[in-house]
């Protein structure tokens, strides 16, 4: 029985103690005075009274009611229902308020205001105080009592009020039990209460409903899994009712679990601090507060009047597993919208009356009711009985739970399991003998039903039925009857003037009647609660939610007998069908049910506790047990790790007399073993069992059940049933029987902790204790405080351990390091688990003394089995291999064994592609000079002894990474290294147990010194071949910044060597060699490249009007790359004189020979003839690097110019600004710089012959150079931006030459874009550009050319006026810096080579992660733009590309433009010409972007380079006969451009290659053959022995100009990223990749048939063009090797090839044999 009410109290307005303009509440009366005993007076009342504040209103506002809620300390809820009432505000409550106004307005007038303030009504207005009735109450009935005590009030009813709260506060009624009770409070009122059946369920009226209604389905059910994973719910309403109902709903849902946060329905404006803190709640506030709610960024926001939930970004709530969620979401949907599933009928049925509110309500909590049944179906089947007297202690086998139920991954259910809520649910509800309720039923007798009735709605709409009836009775248990009787004020009464405010009452009559009643109370018996216990069901064993089949290791009775038969082999010590079976066995072990059948297998052979093996046999046990380990998770839920727990202590063998090693000390390095939870899931299980055993008498003694396991036996009877069984027995026993029964299961628990703290330490100390890196890296043993989810907090375990510390000293030996971490370990396990199962503090204290003395014990055997093991004979390992290395190339660290291991390149695994599982691989890594090289052989033994290598350059490392992996024999966690290369391979490795951790730090060591050298000399293209070791100084030191006097001395003498070899032109050109130093060609040298025009003498010979000692310099730089091409295109001459200006229009200009202009430029330049030199200078000054403006290519056939420079940049200006101030008279600087920057891009437009007679017209002399921008070349120059439509072809000059990227000729759309820059940067749509992504009409920048158009950077050219005056424009464009291209190689690289499997491989995830690299989209848009350029020259507009700093993107699009336009560099001399000239010459940054030395290792590898060749790729596939070269030529270029093992792509400029003594290197000695040095003589010498550099369909068409398409879908992947070979390594290393040549056909010496050559080709295995050479190479291998078979000389193939050729062209024959 509860008292009705326990307080009854009146709360008024009173002023504010200091004095603000709101009042405060104040508490009239209350009665009783006194506190009761058991319920004391709950604090703060008068602010829920009135939760907005006190505040006086200018009108009568009609009566207002609400139920608020107050939680005390013990978590009892206390309902506060307040009833308020506006009476006349007294006097001094209104001088109080109006005084405070008055003040208001006087300090608003001091501050400057003069208007009325509108919260100061007239003095003479009447104003209206708030008073509620408040009742406190344990129960929920109290609305009608309230409503009577206000309408005898008002009504002035003949009634006393002291007699009516007397009767009110001493009125009982039954808590639960169904009972109704009429009760009357003596004012001729009859209120009837009905009591609920069931105290544990929920009273929700129409909360739940309501709830729905205001929010939606998703809504809810968001709040819903928001309150159970225990995030912050605010609810927001103007109303407080709908507060209260919206909060009463929620904790409805949540049934069965309570919620045991903070819980205020209600929350006054005075505590909203409380939403700031850091715990769950529920809150509910008044709208009004809204904008305070803001700045909370971690709070779900319930709007209950607009019918929205807000949940914040940084917010995540898991949403429940499927498919649960859309179940729930379908079953809601019908009971609220019946007529949803009607609504397409083509004959509705007659409509269907709908559920009154209230029965809606409680099938809505049907629902939910239902959806926890399923959650929580076969809970008590992963309880763990740890104690039954005095108290049950119940523990939740929370992984079993989980594993069994299929929902691991799931992130709800998991943090449901790990919330409070649910731990209340375990201690209340696990207890084995209670009072039941319709949930223990539901869970237990109907989860068959629910699962039958999924697919049929009309089935689960009953059951929802059928439920929400039941929980309706247990609401209103008896039928409604009319028997209510309470008095209501009238209509409008609160209107009607009161002749006097509500009474002071009498507390002494009130106390009277108080007291009588308690008086009666003592004589009567006390109420005894009846309650009905009975044993609570467990109910059918768990299933899971959805039968998932495992994927591939869905386990057949075939793969179960294979494990079961390769046991039996193991122990009939059959080892050699073992061996065999196990490969099959370790891939059947990924499989659940073959890891619990290994763990059954195993059981049988093991009697009395050991089981002792031989060597063999104990090996092939401990690989098993690791390999099932190894997918065991931290929390073992599906039960593997706790099945071989027995059994890792009782396989063993001997090692010597005495001495036996236990399987234990060879299966630690698994995580499930550090994991606290695991232990005490262990420990309570084995208690249980314990426990159980103690109950049941001998005939029963019969095997424990297992967790999630049916009793076997109809007899045998779970631990739970024991427990319920001993619980009713426990009131019947004598109080000696209850003692001895709490002792004998509390020496159970402490002996099994013993038991334990043994087990703790097998598994946790290592066999060798100085490897103690895995207990630092456990989540266990590195912070055991997170780890453990430990209550207990003052434990005594940290004082002893910390004493076993310091009596073993701090650091002196890892032995203490690991045992003083091993007995922390156990001791807070210890700790924990004894605390929470009852344990006595002494059997505790005697458990921590004991504690370091087992470690200790435990150390000195470990330390014996360690020495004996050591004297075992290795197991037998293969061979390591050794690679064969380049001539000069050598072995900086042997061999360290290792396995290469799986890397995401699923073709070598034997993915989706077929073909033999070659990795992982077992073999050795070596490190030269060169490369990092691993060679080895697979580990899987079915696919044969096929030799794996896999290999980079060092220079190519970009990311090295230590990593922790499992080794694919053994399954031991070992130490690995994860090594990338920029030419697509990576090395994932695991150490074998050999190597020990100092050898694999001195392999990354050295690694990192060869991939890094502090010096560019110290490279191997250097310390190839050359005399002296890496370790000495080199032969010539030099300075690190010479002065030019001694740079001058250098060139010039090497140019006396060379200034002999002028007159070259009659004869085949030979470039200067870097090891032959100017010696005649060797013999096997003599058919050189030849020059591709005649040249004339005199334009190679210095001119008279040079210096001596510049001539000398220049006859060098004549011979140079730039210079050839620049003759080859007649741009002009090295003549100064004024004889050939006007015949020249532009010439070679010395002026940057001594490299004092510009470091990064050629030495000679070609510059408009009109130019000095001495103005160069000072044109340089305002681009980016002093890179300005030269010509580097001119059209043969429009005579257009291709210029190239660096970006502006401002300088030019700022030296203006500063100039200005200056003393000293004159122009200044930069005023003559910008001036010069003007004129020399006048003559360059000058220069070319369309604008020639122009030019006079055109002088930019006018123009003040002070009106310049601060980054472009002049504010009147135009932009080129398009506006108006035309049609293109009208304004072309010439019909469109050349072909795009196809056979045919693509038709043409005219049409503009909108913005040049912007269309070049793909960010606008385009007009119609071409369908390919080439651009549209050439004729489309404007119907008037431009003679020059100069490209730049966006952000530079900004604010730029357009003038019709100038005869160049300005076009926009946005480019990539080179970060982008460096972020984006990253993203190709991981999409390429993943670096570990994907989960489900699938063509889709790297097509993905191919598009977020945005490679492709930056190759189309530098496609795009050179394509733009090529127009623009094509149509006669010379071009100046000026981006960046002029050495990356501007290289890139320069070269490809020339590239395109220019079939001379599409043969390979040509193309050798076109990277020497823009690539080397111009000065990219190959060392810079490289990172070849120590200096550039911060800065990354950023593949300009690479980027250039994968655009030309791009070209070459869309038009395969117009290139001399083959794929092959590209990929050879890409990969040894960032190999080092050539000088060629070595340092930054022409400059720094001088310095070094590159260029021109001095005569010296010959010694014999020399390794090439250069990688263009790499290529000829290639070239003459094979056809591999060589395209056999290259027939160019003259003078083609390409134009090939664009756009990503026309784009594709470049082989060169994908492609590997594991048989011998990247194939770009010639010498290496040609194996041993394949015998013949012969006939057999055994007279039989002759064998035959066919083998399989293997993807990624085998190098396909040579198993698999096309027709024309192999024609010409035949025809090499029947040349060598006859005794004749071999002819070149290379003559053949082109004796054929003409002979094809001649007779025309299409079989194309020689005659």
């Amino acid at each position: 029985m509860a008292r009705l009410a326990d307080y009854f109290v009146l709360v008024a307005f009173g002023p504010h103690p200091r004095g603000s303009g709101e009042g405060q509440g104040q508490i009239l009366q209350r009665f009783p005075e006194k506190d009761w005993e058991d319920n004391p007076f709950p604090q703060g009342i008068e602010l829920f009274c009135q939760p907005s504040g006190w505040q006086l209103c200018p009108e009568r506002n009609p009566p207002t009611f609400f139920v608020a809620v107050l939680t005390d300390i013990n978590s009892e809820r206390h309902y506060c229902a307040c009833l308020t009432f506006w009476e006349p505000a007294e006097p001094s409550q209104e001088t109080t308020r109006v005084e405070d106004a008055t003040e208001r307005e006087e300090e608003g007038d001091e501050g400057g205001q003069t208007h009325l303030s509108p919260t100061a009504p007239a003095p003479s207005a009447q104003l209206f105080a708030p008073k509620t009735l408040v009742l406190v109450s344990r129960l929920d009935h109290t609305e009608n009592s309230l409503g009577l005590i206000y309408a005898i009030h008002v009504e002035g009813l003949n009634v006393c009020l002291e007699n009516v709260i007397g009767n009110l506060l001493t009125c009982t009624v039954p808590l639960a039990g169904g009972s109704q009770r009429t009760i009357s409070l003596g004012a001729g009122d009859r209120q009837v209460i009905q009591t609920p059946l069931a105290d544990s369920l929920p009273v929700s009226r129409c909360s739940v409903a309501l709830l729905f209604r205001q929010l939606g389905i998703t809504n809810v059910l968001s709040l819903f899994c928001a309150a159970l994973t225990e995030h912050k719910v605010l609810f927001l309403s103007r109303s407080y009712q709908r507060l209260a109902d919206a909060c009463r709903g929620l904790l409805a849902l949540l049934f069965p679990l309570r919620y045991s946060f903070t819980y205020v329905p209600i929350l006054p404006a005075q505590l909203l601090e409380v939403l700031s803190t850091p715990t769950p709640f529920i809150i509910g506030v008044n709208a009004a507060f809204q904008a305070e709610t803001q700045e909370l960024l971690d709070v779900i926001v319930a709007d209950l009047d607009g019918g929205t939930v807000t949940i914040p970004e940084c917010v995540h709530i898991p949403p429940l597993p499927e498919p649960l969620q859309s179940q729930t979401h379908s079953v809601l949907s019908m009971v609220l919208d019946p007529e949803l599933e009607l609504a397409d009928l083509a004959f509705p049925p007659p409509t269907t009356s709908t559920s009154s509110l209230k029965m809606q309500d409680k099938e809505l909590r049907a629902v939910f009711l239902r959806l926890f049944a399923q959650l929580l179906q076969g809970y008590r089947w992963c309880l763990h009985v740890v104690r039954i007297h005095p108290e049950p202690v119940i523990r939740f086998h929370k992984a079993a739970f989980l594993g069994q139920r299929g929902l691991v991954e799931d992130d709800f259910l998991m943090k449901v399991l790990e919330g409070m809520a649910f731990a209340g649910f375990v201690s209340e509800r696990g207890v084995p003998y209670r009072p039941t309720d319709l949930f223990d039923e539901l869970v237990a007798h109907e989860v068959a039903r629910m699962r039958a009735d999924e697919n049929h709605p009309q089935r689960v709409l009953r059951h929802v039925q059928e439920l929400a009836e039941q929980l309706y009775k247990n609401e209103n248990p008896y039928p409604a009857v009319a028997m209510h009787k309470v008095q209501r004020p009238g209509e409008s009464s609160h209107l009607r003037r009161v002749p006097r405010p509500f009474p002071r009452l009498d507390e002494g009559t009130v106390q009277w009647i108080v007291d009588q009643a308690a008086a009666k109370m003592q004589g009567a018996p006390p109420a005894v609660k009846a309650e009905r216990r009975t044993t609570v069901p467990s109910g059918p064993p768990m299933t899971a939610i959805l039968e998932r089949c495992s994927g591939l290791h869905v386990n057949s009775a075939r793969r179960l007998e294979v494990v079961r038969n390769c046991i039996s082999y193991v122990f009939e010590g059959k080892m050699l069908e073992a061996k065999k079976l196990l490969p099959a066995v370790l891939r059947a072990l990924k499989g659940r049910a073959a890891r619990r059948c290994l763990a059954q297998e195993l059981h049988l052979h093991v009697q009395q506790n050991r089981a002792v093996l031989d060597h063999q046999q104990f090996d092939f046990v401990v690989r098993m047990m690791n390999c099932c380990l190894q997918d065991c998770t931290s929390l073992d839920e599906h039960g593997i790790a706790a099945a071989l727990l027995p059994l890792v202590t009782a396989f063993c063998r001997k090692l010597s007399p005495g001495v036996t090693q236990f399987a234990y000390s060879c299966v630690q390095e698994h995580v499930v073993w550090s994991t606290p939870q695991f232990w005490e899931a262990m420990f309570y299980g084995d208690v249980q069992t314990h426990i159980r055993a103690l109950y049941l008498e001998p005939t029963e003694d019969l095997a424990p059940a297992q967790v999630g396991e049916a009793p076997s036996q109809e007899d045998e009877r779970s631990a739970l049933d024991v427990a319920s069984e001993q619980r009713r027995l426990w009131p019947t026993l004598s109080r000696e029987k209850q003692q001895e029964l709490v002792q004998k299961e509390e020496s159970t628990v402490f002996s099994q902790a013993i038991h334990y703290a043994n087990r703790m330490s097998y598994l946790l100390l290592p066999l060798d204790s100085s490897k103690s890196r895995l207990l630092r890296e456990r989540a266990g043993l590195g912070d055991l405080e997170s780890a453990s989810n430990s209550l207990v907090t003052n434990s005594m375990a940290g004082s002893v351990a910390e004493s076993y510390d310091t009596e073993s000293g701090f650091e002196d030996a890892e032995t203490c390091d690991v045992a003083g971490a091993v007995v922390r370990f156990i001791n807070r396990f210890v700790d924990k688990v004894c605390t929470e199962s009852g344990v006595t503090s002494d059997h505790l204290k005697g458990l921590h003394v004991m504690v370091p003395d087992i470690v200790q014990m435990h150390i000195e055997t470990l330390e014996a089995v360690q020495r004996e093991s050591r004297r075992l004979p290795p197991i037998q390992k293969p061979k390591l291999l050794r690679p064969r290395l380049l001539p000069g190339e050598e072995c900086v660290l042997d061999g360290l064994r290792v396995y290469l291991l799986p890397d995401g390149r699923e073709e070598g695994a034997g993915g989706s592609a077929g073909g033999p599982a070659l990795l992982p691989a077992e073999g050795a890594v070596f490190l030269t000079t060169y490369r990092v090289i691993f060679t080895g052989m697979p580990t899987d033994p079915l696919v044969g002894e096929q030799v794996v290598v896999r290999s980079f350059p060092v220079a190519a490392l970009t990311k090295e990474k230590r990593i922790s992996v499992q080794t694919p024999v053994d399954q031991l966690l070992q130490d690995g290294l994860q090594l990338r290369s920029c030419t697509f391979q990576l090395l994932k490795m695991a150490f074998d147990e050999e190597v020990g951790s100092d050898s694999a730090e001195l392999f990354r060591k050295q690694l990192h010194k060869l991939r890094y050298p502090p010096d560019i000399r110290a490279t191997f293209a250097f310390t190839l071949g050359s005399a002296h070791t890496p370790g000495r100084p080199p032969r010539v030191t030099k300075d690190k910044g010479p002065s030019l006097r001694t740079l001058s001395r250098n060139l010039v003498k090497n140019a006396k060597k060379t200034i002999g070899r002028q007159h070259v032109t009659r004869k085949k050109y030979n470039p200067p060699s870097w090891e032959h130093r100017g010696q005649p060609p060797p013999e096997d040298q003599e058919d050189e490249i030849s020059v591709s025009e005649e040249l004339e003498p005199s334009t190679l010979t210095p001119s008279s009007a040079l210096k001596p000692s510049d001539r000398m310099t220049m006859s060098s730089l004549v011979e140079r790359a730039c210079c050839r091409d620049y003759q080859r295109l007649g741009l002009g001459t090295l003549s100064s004189s004024l004889s050939r200006a006007k015949s020249e229009p532009f010439r070679i200009s010395p002026v940057n020979r001594m490299y004092a202009i510009c470091r990064s430029y050629p030495g000679l330049l070609i510059v408009p003839q009109s130019v000095q030199d001495n103005a160069l200078q000072r044109v340089s000054r305002c681009y980016r690097q002093n890179r300005f403006p030269v010509v580097c290519w001119r059209s043969g056939r429009s005579k257009a110019v291709l210029l190239r420079s660096g970006g502006l940049h401002g300088k030019g200006v700022v030296g203006l600004f500063k100039a200005q101030n200056a003393p000293s008279p004159g122009q200044s600087q930069a005023d003559s710089s910008s001036l010069e920057q003007e004129k020399y891009l006048q003559a360059v437009v000058s220069s070319m012959p369309r604008y020639a007679d122009a030019s006079g017209r055109n002088t930019l002399s006018g123009f003040s150079s002070a009106h310049m921008g601060s980054h472009v070349p002049s504010p009147r120059a135009r932009v080129t931006t398009l506006s108006n439509p035309m049609a293109a072809s009208a304004s072309r000059r010439t019909a469109p030459r050349g072909k795009w990227g196809s056979v045919r000729t693509s038709g043409r759309s005219s049409g503009l874009g909108t913005d040049v820059g912007s269309r070049l940067a793909g960010r606008d749509a385009l007009a119609p550009p071409q369908a390919n992504g080439g651009p549209p009409d050439p004729g489309f920048l404007r119907p008037q050319r431009a003679a020059l158009y100069i490209l730049g950077d966006k952000a530079q050219l900004k604010g730029v006026r357009s003038d019709p005056l100038q005869q160049w424009e300005l076009v926009p464009i946005e480019v990539f810096e080179a970060r982008q291209v460096k972020a984006s190689f990253k993203k190709l690289l991981k999409a390429c080579v993943p670096g570990c499997p994907a989960a489900e491989p699938s063509p889709a995830s790297f097509l993905r992660s191919l598009e977020d690299s945005e490679w492709l989209i930056q190759i189309h848009k530098l496609l795009q733009v050179s394509v733009l350029v090529v127009e623009l020259l094509d149509s006669g507009s010379s071009v100046l590309v000026g981006l960046e700093d002029g050495w990356d993107i501007t290289t890139q699009v320069v070269s490809l433009v020339q590239l395109l336009s220019d079939p001379f560099y599409r043969t390979l001399e040509g193309f050798r010409l076109l990277v020497e000239k823009e690539w080397l010459s111009f000065g990219h940054r190959f060392s810079h972007r490289g990172a070849h030395t120590l200096a550039g290792q911060s800065s990354g590898f950023t593949p300009v380079f690479l980027q250039f060749l994968d655009c030309v790729h791009q070209v070459h596939l869309q038009f395969p006969m117009e290139f001399e070269f083959s794929q092959f030529y590209l990929k050879f270029l890409g990969y040894h451009h960032v190999s080092r093992r050539f000088r060629t792509f070595l340092l930054d400029s022409d400059y720094e290659r001088i310095e070094l003594g590159l260029l021109y290197e001095e005569k010296g000695e010959r010694r014999g053959q020399v390794p090439c040095r250069s990688v263009w003589e790499y290529v000829d010498r290639l070239s003459k022995r094979t056809p591999v550099f060589h395209n056999y369909m290259y027939a160019p068409e003259d003078a083609e100009v390409l134009r090939p398409y664009s756009n990503v879908s026309n784009l594709k992947v470049w082989d060169f990223y994908t492609e590997e070979t594991l048989a011998e390594g990247p194939p770009y290393d010639w010498e290496l990749a040609q194996g041993p040549p394949e015998p013949p056909e012969e006939e057999r010496s055994d007279g039989g048939a002759p064998q035959s050559r066919r083998r399989v080709v293997w993807p990624c295995y085998d190098s396909c063009p040579r198993a698999q050479p096309d027709a024309i190479s192999r024609l010409l291998e035949e025809l090499q090797r029947l040349e060598t078979e006859l005794g004749q000389p071999a002819e070149r193939w290379k003559d053949t090839w082109d004796r054929v050729k003409a002979a094809q062209r001649l007779e025309g024959r299409p079989d194309g044999r020689h005659p």
